[in-house]
C-alpha cells in the first residue's frame, strides 16, 4: 500500500485510535490531515508523526458543528490540493447506565459518533468526488453492531446506526467510485481504555484468543487496506478487529 500523493482527514485524530490511523497513513506516503476538536491536541499529535520524517498538518473542527466541519474540509484541501480519504473516526464513550440516563447524555453520544459521521463526510463529499477513487472509513465498533456491554447502550446504539448509515451512503456514492467502509474495533489499548482500570484491561485480555489487547496500529492498518487501490471493489462492507474476541461461544473453547 502506497499513499504517495494521497491527502487523508483523519478526524479525532489527536489520540487514541485516530491518532494511530493518522500515524499509519503518514507511514504510508500520505499527507495526513489530524483533525481534533482542540487545534493544540492535533498540533501535539502532528508534532509526533513529524518527528518520525513523515507528513501531517493540524486542523481543528468539531464533528457536530457542520459548518467548522466545511471550514476544516475547505483548508486541508487548499493546503493539500484535494482530499481523497475521509476516515471519520471521532467518537465518545461515557459510561452512563439506563436508569440514569439523560436525554442529554443520549444527544451527546449520538451526536457526536452517528451525526459526526454524517457531517464529516458531507463535508468532504466535494473534494472526495474530484478525487481519483474517493475512500471512506468509519470506525464503527463491535460494541453495538456485534456485542453489548453495560452503560455503553447510547455508545452501542451510535455504532450500529453508522453501519446502517455506511450501507446506504455506499450505494449513493457508487456512482462516483467512492467506496464506504467500516472498521470494528475489539479493545485497543489506548487513553481512554486505560481509563477502565486494570480490572478491565485483565478480564478484557482473558476474552481474546490472541490472548493480548489492540494496537491502534492494528486498526490503523486495516483502515489503511480500506482506503488502498488494492480495494477498490469492496463497499459497504465491515472488518472486525478484535483479536478473535467475538469468536468463541465461551471463555473455555479457547
Amino acid at each position: 500500500m502506497n499513499f504517495e500523493g494521497k491527502s487523508v482527514v483523519v478526524t479525532g485524530g489527536s489520540k487514541g485510535i485516530g491518532k494511530g490511523i493518522a500515524s499509519v497513513f503518514a507511514k504510508l506516503g500520505a499527507d495526513v490531515a489530524v483533525v481534533a476538536r482542540n487545534q493544540d491536541t492535533a498540533a501535539s499529535a502532528v508534532s509526533e508523526i513529524k518527528r518520525n520524517g513523515y507528513r501531517a498538518e493540524a486542523f481543528q473542527a468539531d464533528v457536530t458543528d457542520r459548518s467548522s466541519l466545511e471550514r476544516m474540509t475547505a483548508q486541508v484541501a487548499e493546503a493539500y490540493g484535494g482530499i481523497d480519504i475521509l476516515c471519520a473516526n471521532a467518537g465518545i464513550f461515557p459510561n452512563v447506565g439506563l436508569e440514569e440516563m439523560t436525554t442529554e447524555d443520549w444527544d451527546l453520544v449520538l451526536n457526536t459518533n452517528a451525526k459526526g459521521a454524517l457531517f464529516s463526510l458531507q463535508a468532504c463529499l466535494p473534494y472526495l468526488k474530484e478525487a481519483k477513487g474517493g475512500r471512506v472509513v468509519l470506525t464503527s465498533s463491535i460494541t453495538g453492531p456485534i456485542t453489548g456491554y453495560s452503560g455503553w447502550s447510547h455508545y452501542g446504539a451510535s455504532k450500529s446506526a453508522q453501519l446502517g448509515f455506511m450501507k446506504s451512503a455506499a450505494l449513493e456514492l457508487a456512482k462516483y467510485q467512492i467506496t464506504v467502509n467500516a472498521v470494528l474495533p475489539g479493545n485497543v489499548m489506548t487513553e481512554g481504555l486505560q481509563d477502565m482500570g486494570e480490572t478491565y484491561l485483565e478480564n478484557m485480555t482473558k476474552a481474546i484468543p490472541l490472548a493480548r489487547l489492540g494496537d491502534v496500529e492494528d486498526i490503523g492498518y486495516t483502515a489503511a487496506f480500506l482506503a488502498s487501490q488494492q480495494a477498490g471493489y469492496i463497499t459497504g462492507q465491515t472488518i472486525t478487529v478484535d483479536g478473535g474476541q467475538t469468536v468463541p461461544e465461551d471463555l473455555d473453547s479457547f
